[in-house]
């Protein structure tokens, strides 16, 4: 029960890593605060986590607009009376394609998503992370944008690189008050949005073959990854872009 006894926020709940870190954070005893658009699947996800004996409050919304982020971190604090931890993890990959045929709206919009919906959630969570001695924030980053670049990802790349000068920032500012920043950078991971790009078994066996490890990850191998940074486990490591890749930046064969 590596997570008994704290509150924990996730966002993008409702799928992917969000939804397995979900599980594997109410399996460890947390109250968790869940966020997603799509307000069926959320429900459904916390009725789930709650019929199995944890507790699990759903909190709909768009995770780029500023009050969202006030609404999420005051559920948590009406409902559980304290916040203990964040995993920051909704993100959209965006259009993809050249940057010259890259609209303005395309991408304002990822990095509305990815990179200004971490700048609420920070300015919000934060002030009731601190009221606890120790804390823990997690941003969801990518190795797209750190160790490798890939064509047509340039919105993508960019926000979630933008997450990483974020995570140093705030480790930083933060850590004399014992909060923690960290973000988490998976490889390839089989989710929702990496089935946008993985659209023939000829791209999917290359991107495989691109991790030292020959296959990209399942959802919940990056939530224990999470899990970790979101435990008292890692409470010497702050601002890292924590690498759970498969050695996506490591394989040059």
């Amino acid at each position: 029960m590596q997570l008994e006894n704290k509150t924990i926020l996730i966002t993008g709940a409702t799928s992917g890593i969000g939804l397995s870190a979900a599980r594997l954070f109410a399996q460890q005893g947390a109250a968790l605060i869940l966020g997603a658009r799509r307000q069926p699947e959320l429900n459904a996800i916390c009725e789930s986590i709650n019929n199995a004996g944890g507790r699990a409050v759903s909190v709909p919304g768009d995770v780029g607009e500023e009050e969202y982020a006030k609404k999420l971190v005051d559920t948590a604090m009406e409902r559980f009376g304290k916040l203990d931890g964040s995993f920051n993890n909704a993100g959209i990959l965006g259009d993809l394609g050249s940057i010259t045929e890259l609209s303005t709206e395309g991408w304002e919009a990822v990095i509305k998503t990815n990179l200004t919906a971490a700048f609420f959630g920070a300015k919000y969570q934060i002030p009731a992370l601190l009221e606890q001695p120790a804390s823990s924030m997690i941003f969801t980053s990518s190795f797209v944008g750190y160790t490798t670049g890939i064509s047509g990802m340039a919105a993508y790349a960019a926000s979630k690189a933008g997450l990483i000068g974020l995570t140093q920032t705030l480790a930083a500012e933060y850590g004399a008050q014992g909060l923690r920043v960290n973000a988490l950078l998976p490889g390839g991971t089989e989710t929702p949005m990496g089935d946008v790009v993985m659209t023939t078994t000829e791209i999917k066996s290359y991107f495989d073959g691109l991790h030292s490890l020959k296959r990209q990850a399942m959802p919940i191998e990056i939530a224990q990854s999470a899990l970790y940074l979101a435990s008292d486990a890692s409470s010497f490591v702050t601002g890292t872009a924590h690498l759970a890749d498969g050695g996506i930046s490591i394989f040059k064969a």
